[in-house]
């Protein structure tokens, strides 16, 4: 496992432990995008599409994919922090000569809105028929793709994250999360989440919100998943592609909300100590 390399939050100031994902190209040689921790670290603060992906090249095969861009969320403030990538040609790049080789950032500071679409299959149970992290380490740190060994109870399986392209692909990562945790029968609501509105997920002891739009969930919103976790005599969760404003996140401390943050590779990260205590007791 890659070494965790220190990413200063620019809101903040607080360095969150982050480590480069793994993705598999298609000879099945592994690739990394090339981090530049030369440069500033930027705030996410607005998402679009193209800047959401970086362009990989493959170092035995030289095949470029599209990848997330890589990203980790503050443990101490929420803030969602593009960690950034080197360009080819830059100081420090070698184009070409292994698996960092060549990748290409989008040109804003920006990451995209999830649009609709159909989704990876989920293994989760959709109102109707039946269907057949590594999670960040509490304090921040990411985790490849590939799957881990995290901490928590010792007879967990390594989380398998689904790279998310599209609404349904958070909805999809926020359930399988859920069942990585211990949740079991998690249930989402038949149809194509709408890219404006939360989604919600249930399951026998928990209801948790997901949120695949592109501004920072508010007070409100966990607000509500508080009283439908009240109501469901349920643990009350909430996953936001954005992040989440000031009032939302003492909000959700002073309620026990566990919040997470998810970036594009279905990675959930725990941004608050009861997203922590969680992640660490499982259902």
């Amino acid at each position: 496992m890659a070494e965790a390399v220190p990413v200063r939050c620019p809101a903040c100031q607080r360095e969150n432990g982050y480590v480069s994902p793994v993705f598999p190209c298609a000879c099945g040689s592994p690739v990394t995008p090339p981090l530049d921790l030369t440069a500033a670290p930027l705030p996410l603060t607005h998402r679009t599409w193209q800047d959401s992906w970086v362009t990989v090249r493959c170092g035995s095969c030289g095949q470029e994919s599209e990848w997330p861009h890589p990203e980790v969320g503050c443990g101490s403030c929420g803030t969602v922090v593009l960690v950034p990538v080197r360009r080819p040609g830059r100081p420090g790049a070698d184009p070409g000569t292994g698996p960092d080789a060549g990748a290409e950032p989008g040109t804003g500071s920006g990451v995209s809105g999830v649009p609709d679409g159909a989704g990876a299959g989920d293994g989760v149970r959709r109102d109707g028929p039946p269907a057949n992290r590594t999670p960040a380490a509490p304090g921040g740190g990411s985790a490849a793709a590939g799957g881990t060994p995290v901490r928590g109870p010792a007879s967990r399986a390594p989380f398998r994250p689904v790279t998310i392209r599209t609404a349904r692909d958070a909805v999809a990562a926020a359930a399988l999360y859920l069942r990585w945790l211990g949740f079991r029968d998690v249930r989402q609501p038949d149809g194509v989440p709408i890219p404006s509105a939360a989604v919600d997920l249930r399951a026998p002891g928990v209801v948790a919100q997901v949120d695949p739009t592109t501004a920072p969930a508010g007070l409100r919103a966990v607000e509500c998943v508080w009283l439908n976790g009240l109501t469901a005599s349920a643990t009350a969760v909430y996953f936001a592609l954005a992040g989440y404003t000031e009032e939302a996140r003492g909000r959700a401390d002073d309620l026990g909300i566990p919040l997470f943050v998810m970036d594009l590779t279905g990675m959930p990260q725990p941004v608050n100590d009861p997203a922590d205590a969680l992640v660490g007791r499982g259902a």
